[in-house]
């Protein structure tokens, strides 16, 4: 049974090798929290319109987390920045102002470094920016710190006892995964998530 709007967090973030330890990171603290991670990787049915994929995991997750630090135009083939991150934010505001129930939604938008974005996407300047400086360990500060705000969250562990959970969970990813018959190195994001889930059920 999929989770509760409530209880269910839309990962917006590039998902490329240079961002996967953030990403990662960032999963493992969502969950930590006792929330449900989700993010596009999660969609596999093909015979779907991405974007109308997108509407729909975005309608059933009342909090995102939206990471616009990848905007840059070196390595791309074409020289054009990415916009997949903004637009995707912008679909969840836009939830939240326009459609009704979903006014109860909430954001959380990472950078990497502070007003940087307001050299591409000042609009937004209203909103309160967490910068992460690359680094995995403020990700999940920043994350973890917005989750105890949330309506009618228990507390949960600060942000430090979470990063050492963390990095004893990637110390025992590798083992854990041949455990589970997978190959550490090639992990779906579905793979991921349950390793996480099933090592925090038995770590708490």
């Amino acid at each position: 049974m999929p989770a509760s709007p409530s209880a269910s967090v839309f990962i917006n973030c590039p998902f490329d090798e240079q961002y996967q330890p953030l990403f990662e990171a960032i999963v493992f603290c969502v969950a930590a929290c006792g929330f449900v991670p989700r993010c596009t990787l999660e969609l596999t049915d093909a015979g779907e319109v991405r974007i109308e994929n997108i509407y729909r995991l975005i309608a059933q997750c009342n909090h995102g987390i939206h990471d616009i630090s990848r905007t840059e135009v070196e390595g791309q083939p074409h020289q054009l920045p990415r916009f997949n991150m903004p637009l995707e934010l912008g679909i969840f505001l836009g939830a939240k102002r326009f459609g009704g129930r979903s006014s109860q939604k909430r954001c959380l938008v990472l950078d990497r470094a502070p007003y940087r974005y307001k050299r591409f996407i000042s609009d937004i300047g209203g909103q309160d920016i967490k910068a992460h400086n690359k680094s995995p360990a403020n990700a999940i500060r920043h994350v973890r710190d917005w989750l105890q705000s949330a309506p009618g969250k228990a507390a949960i562990p600060g942000g430090a006892m979470i990063w050492k959970k963390y990095g004893r969970f990637r110390r025992e990813l590798p083992l854990i995964a041949e455990e589970a018959q997978l190959d550490p190195g090639q992990l779906t994001f579905l793979d991921y998530l349950q390793l996480v889930i099933n090592w925090l059920k038995e770590h708490r």
